[in-house]
Formats: C-alpha cells, structure tokens, sequence
C-alpha cells in the first residue's frame, strides 16, 4: 500500500474517531437542524446548501449511525460483537486496513482481548459456517447499502444455506445476513443473535 494510501487511512480515522466521540449537539448538522441532539435525522428539514450538504454526507450518516447503535447497546459480551460488526462495515465502506481498524478499535477503549474473549461457538459448525435459518438481532443495526438504521431488537434476519465467514475483525467472525422485512444485507456477529 502506497504512504497516499496509508495517509488516507489515517485522516479517515482520525476523521471517524472524532466525529465518534463529538456529542450530537456539537456537530454542524445539528446546528444546521438536521439532526435533533440524539443524532435523529429530521425529515422536514431538506439538505439543499453546500453547507448543508458538507454538514450531513455519507460519512457522517455512518458515523452518527454507528453512534447511536453503541449508546443504545448496554455493557457486557454482545456490546463487543456489536462494535465489531460495525467496524466492519467502516472498514468496508472506507477501505479501511486491518493497522487503522486496530487503531480505532484501541481510540474508542477495546483492545484484541476484547474481541478474543467475545468469541463463542453457538449456532456454528465446525468448520465456522453459520447454521442457516432464521434468527433475531439483539441490538438495533445499520444496512450495509445505505448506512441506514432500519434494523430494530428482535426484528427477524435471515441466514442462507452456505453462510460461511465474510470477514473477520480482531479474531471474531464477521457473517452477512438478510434483514427479512426489508430484504437489506446487515453484517452480524454470532454473539448478536438469538433464536
């Protein structure tokens, strides 16, 4: 990877880890009203100046997403597996590498060990394969597409046949899965998930 690369790396996790821990009412969108102060984007306000726009791009609907989804997961095992499903879809969506995950994972208070002690082996194979079928999230998620939260608690996701790995952040297993009211792909930890 070239050092323009790396630096770019870099400026978006920085990017990202300030824009994690800049509370909703710090932010431009919210001074511009497009989000109220718990990051909730508002529909009658229409994002049309270039300063709007700068205020609420892609980046930032990720960003306030992923927020809102670890402030509404409460501690214990399932917050890790949350967070690394999250992490995931911004390694994907920012082309993030695995030395700037890790450096976000450590910003934001999670080491490997973290992770390594989330690690079960419920509803697997041996060979790491997801038991297909159809299951409930524990914990709100975003959709891969759009970066979107429409995946509330106990809404119900699908599993395929041949759900094998996508992925993998920090040593737990990343699994692509269906949303099944909306049909939208989401990226889930086994330790999200519940029968």
């Amino acid at each position: 990877m070239g050092m323009i690369a790396r630096a770019g790396d870099l400026l978006y996790t920085f990017r990202f880890l300030t824009l994690l821990v800049t509370p909703f009412d710090r932010t431009n969108a919210f001074k511009m009203g497009i989000i109220d102060k718990d990051g909730v984007r508002q529909k009658e306000v229409k994002i049309e100046s270039t300063a709007q726009k700068g205020a609420y791009t892609h980046f930032h609907r990720l960003v306030f997403n992923v927020k809102k989804i670890l402030g509404k997961v409460p501690g214990g095992k399932s917050t890790v597996a949350s967070y690394a499903a999250a992490l995931y879809l911004i390694k994907e969506k920012l082309d993030l590498s695995d030395k700037s995950v890790v450096q976000i994972a450590e910003k934001t208070g999670y080491s490997e060990i973290n992770f390594l002690a989330e690690n079960n082996r419920w509803f697997l194979t041996d060979d790491d394969k997801l038991s297909h079928g159809t299951y409930r999230l524990k914990y709100s998620k975003v959709v891969n597409s759009t970066v979107e939260e429409i995946v509330r608690p106990k809404d119900q996701i699908r599993i395929s046949e041949e759900c094998y790995p996508i992925g993998n952040i920090l040593g737990l297993n990343i699994y692509e899965a269906t949303h099944v009211k909306t049909s939208q792909k989401i990226y889930v930890a086994v330790e999200e998930l519940i029968r």
